[in-house]
């Protein structure tokens, strides 16, 4: 991110839309939170790391969610039960393995990102079309906050 002056006033600002945001966010977080297969938050969101990512360690794997180590192998034992990732051997580590999803796994993040999607698309269905190109205009910015561009 690039340092950026802040004029007087700004930082009261930031921090009323900083507190609009978290509440807005939040809220439409729950609302189209997707079923996924059953898969709780946590557990979609390791999913999607390793179908984005992997495959991978399930300590890195821990490390981008930003979860114990504990936590990740749970998470691991019941996508692996449940067919929507595969182990294989680290050739560098016997006592390591990486992990990696199936096609059931790609197929359970694509439903649910649609779900999502769907979701969305409901909640935006009652805005003028001035209200729809605002959230557009910000969907940038919004996007550079974290890290992550248009096509993500």
């Amino acid at each position: 991110m690039t340092d950026r002056a802040v004029p007087d006033g700004a930082d009261a600002r930031r921090t009323e839309v900083a507190a609009r945001l978290a509440v807005a966010v939040g809220r439409i977080n729950r609302r189209i939170r997707p079923a996924a297969d059953g898969l709780s938050h946590g557990l979609l969101s390791a999913l999607s790391t390793i179908v984005r990512t992997g495959p991978l360690r399930p300590g890195d794997v821990a490390r981008i969610e930003v979860v114990a180590a504990p936590s990740i192998t749970r998470a691991i034992a019941d996508l692996e039960g449940r067919g929507l990732i595969t182990r294989s051997p680290d050739p560098a580590d016997g006592r390591s393995f990486f992990v990696e999803a199936t096609a059931a796994g790609a197929d359970a993040v694509l439903r649910a990102r649609s779900e999502r999607a769907e979701r969305v698309a409901a909640l935006l269905v009652g805005l003028t079309g001035e209200e729809l190109e605002l959230i557009a205009a910000a969907l940038d910015p919004l996007e550079a906050t974290v890290g992550q561009g248009s096509s993500g």
